[in-house]
């Protein structure tokens, strides 16, 4: 069967078989992004889905605007506003989750060969968007600020055809870091030198532990070139599937023309229960609960890694989000022990490292998820892969 050129770049993540193995109840993973479902407000969404159902006429039922419900597109507005980006209801796209966004960014502004800058590692799921468009990449290292601006400028100078910059300056998925606030000045100024369009990911935005709120991208954005994406998948629940993006107009037109091409529209039911959540319920108080929560479990895992981990082995400490990254000794294999140690020994899983470099891998290195798991679990977890590594590396 003869398939399009774009299905030659379109293929499985290499670790999607191991992570299969962690549906296994008896294997503690840590190894997807998952929220703790025990924090979901379930019994206030189901009393929203309800009330949707029966409003009159079957509203909630029936057909909506492809960029979405006008008063969620308010709700959002006022959101984002309140975070210190203001914008209107009409500056905002309703998504089927940010990543939908991502497709959109690529299919828009990336031709087979264009250029896409992504930090090094960056979140796998966003190379997985951007493979149909069939882009090369130029990679930029992160440290403990983020994304190393200062390279940057070298790797715009040296692809100076470069059509889109991605980044997550919040808690960034995989390693934790936040940009700062210097950094994000000068990639609001390169990308203006460069001519440059900024995909702003923010998923994990509003789970910030400790330290103050930095400002958005977007709210710096000077010549509306960021496209800004949010997601209620972490704040809320991501069975919704609801995100959002917030551009200058003709980039918004534009993705809503992919919009009407892709899906017609997101969900109109899930749309109204959403919004009548943010009538009816405090977000602000349901997110501080998830703060405390996550804080909590991310102390957890790092007191015992520190515990039980080999002293060679060194993990981010993020001030927020849901991830810790793991960097292990030269020569270490993540994959490789995770196969044939971690999963049938200590029955542990993870995300191996080397899949988040869209260049060059990292063998020695990995992702941790903190959020998903209880305290108990992350203890025992932890212990029983120290164990494995402590026999490792003896």
């Amino acid at each position: 069967m003869k398939y399009a050129q774009r299905m030659a770049d379109v293929r499985p993540s290499a670790i999607g078989e191991l992570l299969a193995l962690g549906a296994d109840p008896s294997i503690i993973s840590f190894g997807g992004g998952y929220p703790d479902a025990s924090l979901f407000p379930a019994k206030a969404l189901e009393d929203c889905f309800r009330e949707a159902i029966r409003a009159p006429g079957g509203a909630a039922m029936q057909y909506a605007p492809s960029n979405g419900l006008a008063h969620l597109r308010g709700q959002i507005a006022g959101l984002m506003t309140a975070d210190g980006t203001p914008c209107t209801a009409e500056d905002v796209l309703i998504l089927q989750g940010s990543q939908q966004g991502l497709d959109f960014a690529a299919r828009m502004l990336v031709d087979p060969g264009d250029v896409i800058v992504t930090e090094d590692p960056t979140f796998l799921g966003a190379l997985i968007a951007f493979q149909p468009s069939q882009p090369r990449y130029a990679v930029v290292p992160v440290d403990g600020n983020g994304m190393r601006t200062d390279i940057l400028s070298d790797v715009l100078a040296a692809n100076p055809g470069a059509r889109m910059l991605y980044t997550v300056p919040d808690f960034q998925n995989p390693t934790g870091v936040t940009l700062s606030m210097e950094r994000r000045h000068q990639l609001i100024a390169l990308a203006n030198q460069h001519d440059l369009i900024v995909v702003e990911d923010t998923p994990y935005r509003q789970i910030r532990f400790t330290g103050d709120s930095l400002p958005t991208l977007k709210s710096l954005d000077t010549e509306g070139r960021v496209i800004h994406l949010g997601s209620f998948s972490k704040v809320l629940v991501p069975g919704l599937r609801l995100g959002w993006a917030v551009a200058a107009p003709d980039l918004l037109m534009r993705m809503g023309l992919l919009k009407v091409a892709a899906d017609t529209q997101t969900s109109t039911l899930n749309m109204a229960a959403a919004s009548l959540f943010l009538d009816r319920y405090d977000l602000s108080d349901h997110i501080a609960t998830l703060r405390r929560a996550y804080a909590a479990k991310k102390e957890v895992m790092l007191d015992a890694i520190r515990q039980h981990f080999p002293q060679a082995v060194t993990a981010t400490d993020p001030e927020g989000g849901l991830f810790t990254w793991l960097t292990f000794p030269e020569g270490f294999d993540a994959t490789a022990f995770m196969r044939d140690v971690a999963l049938p020994q200590a029955r542990v899983a993870y995300v191996p490292g080397a899949t988040f470099f869209p260049l060059t891998p990292r063998p020695n290195t990995a992702r941790f998820n903190y959020s998903a798991q209880s305290p108990e679990k992350i203890q025992a977890g932890i212990a029983a892969l120290g164990r494995a590594l402590q026999a490792h590396f003896l």
